[in-house]
């Protein structure tokens, strides 16, 4: 598979690129005729840098953050992001300071939070950080485990996003569908390479894929 990859830079910022592998393949939620691979932008240290100042165009004056609230292995994005906002001083609270968090999973697959991190949600106006999203089911659970904690979405970014918005509320991304206008999602049930009879060529999630 990895000789199909596709290198996409960013039109704002070419050192940020984007890996895209076609075929079909299968998420939790659905089927996807591309796999798009982020993993450099979330382990080396430029491009993850350089994603954080784009991403921080979005909020260097539109909103206050109190937390950043990080899924899919964008922590170290999530701590450049930060810095960023702190540095220009937009997206500010009043404490002047922007904590970095991820949540914990149960064994019942549900996010929780321990005592020790919730006051860094209770309350606080809060940045979801993703890797993508295609179906916005991701951002529904995230939803849910925030309300549950009492913590109050400012705002959703990710490095690719399918869809421009989820539920009214607008997603910033790095990379859309207009980097990559060919990207369908689909429910697996609903999938035309499975109806054509293609074969899932890997299961993806956030950490990558699995060929079968």
């Amino acid at each position: 598979m990895e000789n199909r990859m596709i290198d996409i830079a960013a039109k704002s910022n070419g050192d940020i690129k984007l890996g895209v592998i076609p075929g079909h393949f299968a998420t939790n939620h659905s089927h996807v005729n591309y796999f798009v691979d982020m993993t450099s932008i979330k382990t080396r240290y430029r491009a993850a840098r350089e994603a954080a100042r784009e991403l921080a165009k979005f909020y260097a004056s539109s909103m206050n953050l109190d937390t950043i609230l990080c899924f899919e292995g964008t922590e170290m994005i999530g701590a450049f992001l930060a810095r960023e906002l702190c540095l220009h001083g937009g997206g500010m609270n009043d404490g002047d300071d922007i904590a970095v968090i991820s949540p914990e999973t149960n064994m019942n697959n549900q996010m929780i939070f321990r005592d020790n991190l919730q006051k860094d949600i209770y309350g606080k106006d809060i940045l979801l950080l993703m890797s993508s999203v295609s179906t916005g089911k991701s951002i529904q659970r995230c939803i849910e485990c925030l309300r549950y904690y009492s913590g109050k979405l400012a705002g959703v970014a990710s490095i690719f996003s399918a869809i421009p918005e989820f539920g009214g509320i607008k997603i910033d991304a790095v990379f859309t569908t207009d980097d990559l206008p060919e990207y369908k999602t689909a429910l697996p049930s609903e999938c035309p390479l499975c109806a054509d009879g293609v074969k899932v060529d890997a299961i993806v999630n956030s950490y990558g894929y699995s060929k079968i």
